[in-house]
């Protein structure tokens, strides 16, 4: 007579067992979770070595696309006149300015990374001032900056700022 029932008992006992032991497991796992997430933050809060490692790698990609020779010549010399000297002068000075600014970034950076922004900076100056010496004289600026974009069109592999870009990023989301 008890048999019948203990079969159903047997199985709703282990049906309510399973889902309590579900429950459990869920809840704990939702513990483990949220501590996880918790001790990250106090990591994090407790790492300000690590923000401003990542605050640095973004100025630095910021100084890397600022820099850039496009990106500079449409800054910088879209509404000057005067002569090819002149616009040389202003962007290698420019170049050179954004440099500084940021040159204590180089403390919170990896050395590769730096070299990078450094290499960004001087083979800039240095297209500047070779595009600039080709000119002929009496050059005015737009000559220059016109040159430099068509020298840049034919040759995409002399602009490093994307690959400087992609590096300081790569090393970036590394830290997080």
């Amino acid at each position: 007579m008890y048999d019948e029932y203990l079969l159903p008992a047997v199985l709703v006992a282990l049906l309510i067992a399973g889902a309590y032991m579900f429950f459990l497991m869920r809840k704990n796992k939702q513990e483990i979770k949220e501590t996880l997430d918790q001790h990250k933050k106090t990591v994090d809060s407790e790492n300000p070595a690590r923000q401003l490692q990542l605050q640095s790698y973004e100025r630095l990609i910021l100084l890397a696309d600022r820099i850039s020779l496009p990106n500079i010549i449409t800054r910088v010399g879209s509404n000057v006149t005067g002569t090819a000297r002149e616009m040389q002068i202003l962007l290698t000075q420019t170049i050179k300015q954004e440099f500084e600014y940021n040159v204590t970034q180089q403390i919170y950076v990896s050395k590769e990374a730096w070299d990078a922004v450094t290499n960004l900076k001087d083979q800039n100056i240095l297209i500047i001032n070779q595009v600039a010496s080709f000119l002929p004289e009496g050059a005015q600026c737009q000559d220059l900056n016109r040159a430099i974009l068509e020298m840049l069109v034919e040759h995409p592999k002399a602009s490093l700022h994307t690959i400087v870009m992609e590096v300081l990023s790569y090393e970036a989301k590394k830290l997080l």
